[in-house]
């Protein structure tokens, strides 16, 4: 076992438990870790905006991890045991950025399971993704993950500083266990339904070389534009250039599924392609003292040279996260978009870099809520048409497409 995995197997140690004086000596020798979590720390107690959506005690985070990055031995091991502080608030938008390889991974990833009594059974699988590629299966259940019992894997990722039980941190648990470690292979023991047991080995994968954006017609006529992310200026570009061209279909999909986000600036500006006057879009709030800010309203701006007036669907999947659901959200507040597919991601705010002044440690926060336009939380969201169990949502949008007309 190398270091760093001591190193977060230890990270079960409470404050409590380490002499005075060798915290004392830890502070001396290193000050540096010391200032960086502390900025850490405090960043999130004062800006941070979903405190009251969780059961942390963020206090006894400081008093849990606070002693582990002080003694940290480099500078990856430090931000190996931020990120676990991080993971307290069982927030995939919320951690340390760029994590290397041999580090636990957080809770997103390809497979999709739900865990009780020591089970995590998959509900959903990634189009395209390694698991589904390498035979891994709905409702397959997965019993250990690299040798290890799917129990002791959850439970040995458990946010450790809970005032009071909270299954959506036992969610966030499962899903990390079966995310396995930054770039290494996962391998599961899995047993099918009938009782059949395999083992599967599931390999790491390249990033997409796919577009960011593609576009067809489909034989009913009606137009498909795919956005696989809002990362990229250029996006917008090409978004614009695919309108042009479909600018006479009936109708459009745009398939947002598997879009893990990216900027409002790149989504806003495609909203105004189907909207002839301004028009709000989203609330948003932030922290104020203990609490929230009142809402302001943003707003979306007419953009281009036409306008589509035709019926549009957005088709998300579980893989659709931040500013992908933060657009179909806004598209259907304009009421210029039907949400079509499966629950998303859930991922409710706008997040904030955090840049540690001295160890140069990037990382991001929920800071800011938002909420539609008639300020539903984003995280509530769900899909108008939701496609159930075998259900093809492509299918779903088309037949809602042609009966709108």
């Amino acid at each position: 076992m190398n270091r760093r995995r001591v190193l977060l197997a230890a990270l079960g140690t409470t404050a409590a438990s380490l002499p005075a004086g060798r915290l004392l000596a830890a502070t001396d020798r290193d000050i540096t870790f010391a200032q960086d979590f502390d900025e850490f720390w405090t960043t999130l107690r004062d800006r941070y905006c979903f405190f009251s959506e969780k059961q942390t005690d963020w206090a006894q985070v400081r008093r849990v991890y606070r002693p582990l990055a002080v003694e940290a031995a480099s500078r990856a091991d430090f931000a190996a045991i931020v990120a676990e502080a991080a993971f307290e608030l069982y927030d995939p938008h919320t951690g340390v950025s760029d994590m290397p390889p041999g580090t636990p991974r957080g809770a997103i990833s390809d497979v999709l399971v739900a865990y009780a009594a020591g089970e995590a059974r998959v509900v959903a699988l990634q189009d395209g993704g390694a698991a589904a590629s390498q035979g891994l299966m709905r409702n397959d259940i997965i019993e250990a993950v690299n040798g290890v019992s799917i129990a002791d894997a959850v439970q040995s990722r458990m946010p450790r500083c809970l005032t009071n039980a909270d299954d959506h941190a036992v969610a966030f648990a499962a899903g990390r266990a079966v995310a396995g470690t930054r770039g290494e292979p996962r391998r599961y023991r899995v047993k099918r339904t009938g009782g059949k047991r395999i083992d599967l080995v599931i390999p790491t994968t390249p990033r997409s070389s796919l577009s960011d954006v593609e576009w067809r017609r489909l034989e009913d006529g009606i137009g498909l534009i795919t956005i696989r992310s809002f990362a990229n200026d250029a996006v917008v570009e090409a978004f614009n250039a695919a309108l042009v061209e479909l600018r006479n279909c009936p109708a459009l999909i745009l398939d947002v599924r598997g879009n893990g986000g990216g900027d409002t600036a790149v989504a806003r500006p495609i909203m105004g392609r189907f909207i002839r006057k301004a028009a709000p879009y989203a609330m948003m709030r932030r922290r104020a003292g203990e609490g929230l800010s009142e809402p302001w309203v943003e707003t979306v701006d007419p953009e281009g040279p036409f306008t589509f007036d035709g019926p549009v669907a957005v088709v998300v999947d579980r893989w659709s996260g931040s500013m992908a659901e933060g657009f179909p959200m806004g598209m259907k507040s304009l009421g210029r978009g039907v949400i079509v597919g499966s629950p998303m991601m859930g991922l409710g705010a706008a997040v904030f870099p955090l840049r540690l002044d001295r160890t140069g440690i990037d990382a991001q926060y929920s800071a800011e809520p938002v909420y539609d336009a008639q300020g539903n939380p984003r995280w509530h969201l769900r899909p108008d048409i939701e496609a159930l169990d075998g259900q093809d949502p492509f299918i779903l949008a088309q037949q809602f497409l042609w009966g709108s007309r």
